[in-house]
C-alpha cells in the first residue's frame, strides 16, 4: 500500500495542469458539443512530453511509471473528462507492447508513441464479447509468413484517429488456454476500415467506433510477442495495468465536478446568503470532497502497485477502478444537484461531467466484474487468516465446508 508521490511525479502533474488549463479546458464544451477530437490539446500534450510518461527510457520515454501517469491523467480529466479518456487510451493501447512485445516491436513503435507521433488504440471488445473476453470471434488465420484477420470490433475508443491498433483475434479455436493472439495493425493496411462512429451519451471528444477487418493481412512480425496464443494473457495483464488509469480519469472527473460545485455554491445567493452557508449544501460538498480524496489515494496506491509489480496488483487495480468510478458518478450527480436548475442545462460543464462519468463504470471491465475479481482475490487470501479459526464457531469452521472458491460466480474480467 506504499504511496510515494516523487518529485518527478509532481513535476509531471504541474506540466499536465498547465496543458489542461491552456489547451483542454477552453475547448471542452466546443469539442463535446461538436463531437470533435481535440487535436490541439493532444499535440500540446505530446510536445510537453506527457505521452512519454509511462514509456521506459530505453524506448524514448520518460520512464516515470504508472503513478506519474495517474496524476497526469487526473489533471487532464479534471479539465475535461472526455480528453482524459482520449489521452489515457494511448497508454491502454501501448501496454500490450510493454507487457508482451518483442524487442524489435518495442523499438519500432514505442518511440513514436512517446513523441506523440503515433496515436494507438486497443481493439478487444466485440458485439458479443465484452466482459466475456474469451468469446472473441474475430479470426486471424495463418497464411504462409502472414496472418489474415477477418471480423469486426466494437467500441474501439479512439479508432478513427488512431495510427496503430492492438488487435486481439482468435488464432486457435480448438484451444481453451491459448485461443487468442494479439497483433499490431497499422492505419492504412488494406482491408482495415473504420465503421460506424457511435453517437455516445458522453466522452464525445474521443470517437468510439466499429473497426472492420476485411482480409487484413499482417506479417508474422506483427504478432505481438512473436508467439501465438498469448493474447488473452496479454489482455488481462494490460487491464491490470490500465485500470488505475481509468480510475484516475474518474478521480479527475470527480475533482473537476467538485471544483465547479464549490465555486457555484460560493457565488449563488439564496435567502440573502450564498448557498454554501446552508448546512444541507455543506453536507453535500463535504461528502463529495471525502469521496474524491479517498478515491484519489486508493488510485495512487493501485498505480504504485503496478510500478513495483505487487502480487496484489490485480485486486488493487480492480478496487481502484470500481471505487473511483462509482465515486465519479456520485460526485457528478451531486454537482448537478448543487447547481440546481442550471446543472440540468447543457450550457454549464457539470452536465457534461455527469454524462461523461457513466462510461467509467462500464468500460475496461464493468464494476460488477471488478467486484467479482476483488471477491475472488479476497477468498484466496483466507489461507493467511487461518489463525482466526479459533474464534469461529466449530460448526462452521472451514473443514466442515466445501471450498469457498467453488461458490464464487465465474466471469472474465474483460474490457
Amino acid at each position: 500500500m506504499t504511496v510515494n508521490l516523487t518529485a518527478e511525479a509532481l513535476v509531471w502533474q504541474k506540466i499536465a495542469r498547465e496543458v489542461a488549463e491552456e489547451y483542454v479546458r477552453p475547448r471542452a464544451a466546443e469539442c463535446d458539443r461538436k463531437a470533435v477530437y481535440n487535436f490541439e490539446g493532444m499535440t500540446a500534450a505530446g510536445e510537453a512530453g506527457l505521452l512519454s510518461v509511462w514509456i521506459p527510457k530505453e524506448y524514448g520515454g520518460a520512464g516515470a511509471g504508472i503513478l506519474s501517469l495517474a496524476v497526469v491523467v487526473e489533471e487532464l480529466a479534471r479539465a475535461d473528462s472526455g480528453f482524459g479518456v482520449a489521452f489515457a487510451v494511448n497508454a491502454l493501447g501501448s501496454f500490450p507492447l510493454l507487457v508482451g512485445g518483442t524487442e524489435e516491436q518495442k523499438r519500432r513503435y514505442l518511440p513514436r508513441i512517446a513523441k506523440g507521433k503515433a496515436l494507438i488504440s486497443f481493439a478487444l471488445s466485440e458485439k458479443n464479447a465484452g466482459s466475456d473476453a474469451q468469446s472473441l470471434r474475430v479470426r486471424a488465420i495463418e497464411d504462409g509468413d502472414s496472418y489474415v484477420i477477418h471480423g469486426e470490433k466494437k467500441w474501439n475508443t479512439g479508432g478513427p484517429v488512431s495510427d496503430l491498433f492492438t488487435v486481439f483475434a482468435v488464432t486457435d479455436p480448438s484451444s481453451k488456454s491459448r485461443r487468442i493472439s494479439a497483433f499490431l495493425v497499422e492505419k492504412g493496411t488494406p482491408g482495415l476500415e473504420i465503421g460506424k462512429v457511435e453517437p455516445a451519451m458522453g466522452i464525445r471528444t474521443i470517437p468510439v467506433s466499429e473497426t472492420h477487418f476485411k482480409g487484413v493481412r499482417v506479417p508474422k512480425t506483427q504478432l505481438l510477442g512473436g508467439v501465438p496464443g498469448l493474447g488473452f494473457a496479454h489482455a488481462m495483464k494490460t487491464l491490470d495495468w490500465a485500470r488505475p488509469g481509468v480510475a484516475s480519469q474518474a478521480v479527475g472527473a470527480a475533482q473537476g465536478a467538485l471544483d465547479y460545485a464549490l465555486v457555484y455554491a460560493n457565488r449563488r445567493q439564496a435567502f440573502g446568503a450564498p448557498i454554501s452557508s446552508f448546512q444541507m449544501v455543506q453536507k453535500m460538498l463535504a461528502d463529495m470532497a471525502m469521496k474524491t480524496e479517498s478515491a484519489r489515494w486508493l488510485v495512487y496506491a493501485a498505480a504504485s502497485a503496478v510500478d513495483r509489480q505487487d502480487p496484489a496488483l490485480t485486486k488493487m487495480s480492480a478496487m481502484a477502478k470500481c471505487y473511483a468510478c462509482d465515486i465519479a458518478v456520485e460526485v457528478a450527480t451531486d454537482a448537478v444537484q448543487v447547481f440546481g436548475g442550471y446543472g440540468f442545462m447543457e450550457d454549464y460543464p457539470v452536465a457534461k461531467f455527469y454524462r461523461d462519468a457513466k462510461i467509467l463504470q462500464i468500460y475496461e471491465g464493468t464494476n460488477q466484474i471488478q467486484r467479482l475479481v476483488i471477491a475472488r482475490n479476497l477468498i484466496k487470501e483466507v489461507a493467511g487468516l487461518a489463525h482466526l479459526d479459533a474464534y469461529i464457531p466449530k460448526e462452521v469452521q472451514r473443514d466442515h465446508l466445501p471450498a469457498a472458491e467453488g461458490r464464487v460466480p465465474q466471469g472474465t474480467p474483460g474490457a
